[in-house]
């Protein structure tokens, strides 16, 4: 008797995983369904509770990287600072550490010139990297390529031949790997077009503007001329977390600072073909490899950084290891309007960068 097979041993042993299969515009019918409000299991594992409550009856669980659709959302009684809830089959999943996803296939571009880098975002829930080498011919990559995440792309190319896609490849530049090239399918991949990346208020003077940060309300606030243009509320460090590497504490350093980097994908933890680290403040809890962390602005040498965050949704509390994890499009935001101005082709921009205060 045949032993059936559960989502999870499916997910470990699909040669594409669900990200490549799945959102494969060559098989029929999958595209019909509904995926407008689909979220992504963003952490090792998440219950299903009986009732849109920490205290209720756990039902069942679903594990990383599973896609779960959602049939309504609905607000709990707790936790305080994010009581959302979302119904799914067989009762409630918290909104904390999932990530609602989409899956929009996109038009390749025919060429890149050669040079010249474009940035774009991953446009389907995730999707599998690959890379080449003489030895052992195309081989899958791990951790995976997350809907959000932002990518350099730097060239249009041949990849592995799939059963079930023969399209366009995006070779992707990574600085940390940037000896190493891995692709990606160009169909999951929006180029951005250029008022995506187009500088907010640039003519606004060096000293009338200033980001405001209160750990205690989990708040950001952006000001003009004194007057505030925009806020939200972030994730800051864990306060007595584990310490990093080097014995550095897990919260939210306060003080004055100002920007001296702007990154707009950055990868951030192991690299994928080395034991190097870098960055890991910006580490998910149990996941310490993050490729393509968008829109990075940081603040601190020791590597503290305002970032967009797609491995949760749980903000109004600290959950970072030391940065300020902001959602992307806020993050984005924040990028375009801060100083120095960034130029849209820029790896990285460093100049004289706008004012930080970070407060309890």
């Amino acid at each position: 008797m045949k032993q059936k097979l559960s989502r999870r041993d499916f997910l470990k042993l699909s040669g594409l995983t669900l990200g490549g299969l799945a959102f494969s515009p060559f098989l029929p019918g999958l595209t019909d369904f509904d995926d407008s409000f689909v979220v992504r299991i963003a952490t090792a594992e998440m219950p299903v509770r009986k009732e849109a409550t920490d205290e209720s009856q756990i039902q069942s669980t679903w594990y990383r990287d599973e896609l779960v659709h959602v049939y309504e959302q609905v607000t709990g009684k707790d936790p305080i600072h994010n009581p959302v809830w979302y119904r799914v089959w067989g009762g409630y999943l918290h909104r904390g550490r999932l990530q609602r996803v989409k899956t929009i296939y996109q038009t390749p571009l025919s060429s890149i010139s050669e040079g010249t880098r474009m940035l774009g975002d991953i446009s389907v829930p995730f999707t599998t990297p690959y890379r080449f080498s003489k030895a052992f011919g195309w081989q899958p990559m791990s951790p995976p390529l997350y809907y959000g995440s932002v990518h350099w792309v730097e060239a249009v190319e041949e990849g592995p031949e799939m059963a079930d896609y023969k399209g366009a490849w995006y070779r992707i530049f990574d600085e940390l790997d940037s000896n190493v090239s891995y692709y990606v399918p160009a169909i999951h991949m929006r180029i951005f077009p250029p008022e995506f990346l187009a500088p907010i208020s640039p003519d606004v003077p060096y000293e009338q503007k200033m980001i405001e940060v209160n750990i205690s309300t989990q708040m950001l606030y952006a000001y003009e001329y004194g007057k505030v243009v925009f806020e939200t509320n972030v994730a800051t460090g864990v306060i007595g977390g584990r310490p990093l590497d080097g014995g550095l504490p897990t919260k939210t350093p306060d003080g004055t600072f100002t920007i001296l980097d702007k990154v707009p994908a950055k990868h951030m933890g192991y690299s994928y073909f080395s034991s190097q680290t870098t960055g890991n403040l910006l580490a998910d809890a149990d996941n310490y490899v993050l490729p393509g962390v968008p829109w990075t602005l940081f603040f601190t040498k020791e590597g503290h950084a305002f970032h967009g965050t797609y491995w949760h949704e749980n903000f109004g509390t600290p959950m970072s290891k030391g940065c300020i994890n902001m959602r992307s499009d806020e993050s984005n935001w924040l990028f375009r309007w801060a100083k120095p101005v960034s130029p849209p082709d820029a790896v990285a921009t460093r100049g004289l960068g706008t004012v930080v205060e970070i407060h309890y």
